[in-house]
């Protein structure tokens, strides 16, 4: 009996260990099988593409001679407007349409010189009110300075001009002594409307450079002229001579052979003022040149083509390339003599491939010096003065009408 109860329980020891064996196999085996828990994987984060510079338009009014000086400021002081009185009817001319405009502004300004009207009659010496200004930078971005009245306070009045205006935040460039080579072109920041890849519109600024020339005494050196080479060969120029006999409809073959000059030296477009009235313009190698716009704002009213001007509006288009950089460096050319040129340089910008589109819009000024848009009959005038339509037709690509 004690020999069975033995096997017995030998039989359930072996039987027990055979489960316990099956049981551990198959919780190894079941372990290798399953899954391993899922890790929680974070959301990627969305890469914020910063949207890139398509394409840039810039709508710009060039404007004849400037002044409010004189029978100007006489008048503005009798109007309750006083210094906002000779700018009161430029809205006309839809300012908001614009993206600058430039003008020549033929009036130092010396705050300590108080000239009367008849003392600067005399001896034709003006000198401008800087009260003006204020009203001015509403209109004006920049001014040439270019011209046979910004030296009548000498140097130092023409320093001050400068330094009231870079007050005001309005640029300027040129100088009334054409041999100081330095200043004859200024690099400008040019207001710009800008076109993104994500159908974004936004403002800034475009290098493009200036150059001015004060001929009226003399015709200016050639060194003068081939200062735009090296403006040209970056960006757009646009030259504004100040040259020609006054009070006639046509320039003389002396300024025609100048201005021609200044297109095979590299200028885009020729704006020219100084002689009162409007004159011809012409397509020179396929380029726009105005030999005269006349005067803007001015107080001359003793011939009825004094009262008149034509005011060109200029459209720069362009787009892809480095739009981006030139953009960049924009935003640091508004300052008088700055490294613009040496900057673009330095980086290696290639020149934007811009076009250029006009279109001719008539002033008139009435007999107490108030400025705005002309009436249809006189437009019409101004456009025969100026052989518009013939030279319209004339520009070769990238230069067209508007």
């Amino acid at each position: 009996m004690k020999i069975v109860r033995k096997r017995r329980w030998g039989r359930w020891v072996l039987a027990a260990a055979l489960v316990l064996g099956l049981a551990v196999a198959a919780y190894v085996l079941w372990g290798r099988q399953a899954p391993a828990p899922q890790q929680a994987v974070p959301a990627p984060v969305p890469q914020k593409i910063e949207p890139k510079p398509v394409s840039l338009t810039s709508d710009v009014l060039f404007l004849g001679n400037s002044f409010w000086g004189r029978y100007t400021h006489d008048y503005a002081m009798k109007s309750p407007l006083k210094y906002a009185y000779p700018f009161s009817r430029l809205h006309e001319l839809q300012r908001d349409r614009y993206n600058a405009w430039v003008s020549g502004l033929e009036c130092p300004m010396k705050a300590s010189v108080q000239m009367s009207t008849a003392e600067q009659e005399k001896e034709l010496q003006f000198n401008c009110s800087p009260d003006f200004l204020p009203e001015a930078k509403k209109w004006f971005t920049a001014f040439s300075l270019a011209n046979n009245h910004t030296d009548n306070q000498g140097a130092d009045g023409f320093r001050e001009t400068q330094k009231h205006l870079e007050k005001q935040g309005i640029q300027y460039f040129g100088h009334y002594d054409p041999a100081k080579l330095d200043d004859v072109c200024e690099v400008i920041a040019l207001p710009v409307s800008v076109r993104y890849s994500d159908a974004s519109t936004k403002k800034a600024q475009l290098p493009v450079a200036m150059c001015a020339y004060h001929g009226v005494f003399g015709v200016p050196p050639q060194a003068a002229v081939d200062e735009m080479k090296q403006y040209s060969a970056l960006m757009p120029v646009f030259a504004l001579p100040h040259m020609g006999a006054e009070y006639k409809p046509a320039p003389d073959q002396i300024k025609t052979d100048f201005y021609r000059g200044l297109i095979d030296a590299g200028a885009d477009v020729v704006l020219g003022d100084h002689p009162h009235w409007v004159q011809s313009t012409e397509s020179y190698k396929g380029r726009l040149i105005v030999y005269s716009m006349g005067n803007f704002m001015f107080d001359q009213d003793w011939n009825p083509e004094l009262l008149r001007s034509a005011a060109i509006h200029t459209r720069l288009t362009a787009e892809g390339g480095a739009l981006a950089d030139w953009l960049a460096l924009g935003e640091a050319c508004g300052a008088h003599h700055d490294d613009c040129p040496a900057e673009a340089k330095q980086q290696k910008l290639a020149k934007l491939d811009m076009r250029y589109g006009f279109k001719a819009i008539g002033t008139t000024t009435d007999r107490k010096a108030v400025t705005g848009l002309a009436d249809s009959s006189a437009q019409q005038s101004i456009l025969e003065r100026l052989k518009w339509p013939q030279t319209m037709r004339q520009l070769r690509a990238p230069y067209s009408a508007l």
